[in-house]
């Protein structure tokens, strides 16, 4: 919703500016100049990108709209893990096959929808797992593991922002494209009455300033809350491999998931006790 309101408060600030310089609306709106880079920054997304990142590209659009990972997505994420590996400490290792093999059945899992939505996250987690209960695996060839797990998914992530940036730098050089497109129009017409060649002149300076605007009050500001948006995406799946990491070195549940919780953004951090508190009801909840 801030992006919505920042492209508002871009236009706004641009047509308010413009018309109290008591310029003519309607001059602005030459649809052939949108036709022009709008198509062409299209066919540029197009002919760099795959399709897989142009779903992506949509995909994180449409999340900006969301709140993104709250303090209760990182609560529930730490108190998933205590429970996991209590199974672990009171039934040993075996114990938690049955909830990695079948996460949708678990009795543990099954409690966090959020964390089953996310399939990254479920899949690194379970095959993580997968891992700890065969055993042989020393802690830095088990971290090294997941850091090329971590490192993958960051840069597929990465992509749709780095892409819509690459059109972002391309789009004031198709504004000029558009521009030398009505300077030869107007060349054209060049004895023709002075109000027609000013209006052509307008027109094709509008192209060199649609492509500007474009630019950078809406496609590279975009980018980057893509970007920021992918950067803090991933501080739950470190959070994830810090815990699974403590646990794999053998220390008790409580401690495995303050090393998780030590890495997740002061913003949405929850305190000790606050984890401490959700971890002691979910343990009254399992007595009663």
């Amino acid at each position: 919703m801030i992006a919505i309101i920042g492209f508002v408060v871009v236009a706004a600030s641009i047509i308010a500016g413009y018309l109290m310089e008591k310029g003519q609306l309607m001059v602005l709106f030459q649809p052939a100049e949108f036709l022009i880079i709008g198509g062409a920054a299209a066919g540029t997304l197009l002919v760099g990108v795959p399709l897989k990142v142009l779903k992506a590209i949509v995909s994180q659009i449409a999340a900006i709209m969301g709140t993104g990972r709250t303090k209760k997505s990182y609560v529930d994420l730490l108190v998933m893990m205590y429970e996991l590996f209590n199974v672990a400490r009171k039934d040993g290792l075996v114990g938690l096959e049955s909830h990695i093999e079948n996460p949708e059945k678990s009795n543990v899992l099954s409690k966090y929808p959020d964390i089953l939505k996310d399939h990254h996250a479920l899949s690194f987690l379970v095959d993580t797992m997968r891992l700890v209960i065969m055993g042989g695996i020393p802690e830095y060839d088990l971290e090294a593991m997941m850091d090329l797990d971590l490192d993958t998914h960051h840069q597929e992530n990465i992509q749709p922002s780095t892409s819509l940036a690459r059109v972002g730098d391309a789009l004031p050089g198709l504004g000029i494209v558009a521009a030398v497109l009505g300077v030869v129009i107007t060349m054209g017409a060049i004895d023709g009455p002075p109000a027609e060649i000013g209006e052509k002149v307008g027109a094709a300076l509008v192209g060199t300033f649609l492509g500007i605007l474009l630019s950078y009050g809406f496609v590279q500001p975009l980018a980057a809350n893509l970007q920021t948006m992918t950067e803090d995406s991933g501080r739950y799946y470190i959070c994830l491999k810090q815990g699974l990491l403590a646990f794999h070195k053998g220390f008790a549940a409580s401690i495995a998931v303050e090393f998780a919780r030590r890495v997740i953004g002061s913003d949405v951090r929850p305190t000790f006790s606050e984890v401490e508190d959700a971890c002691r009801a979910t343990k009254m909840t399992k007595a009663a």
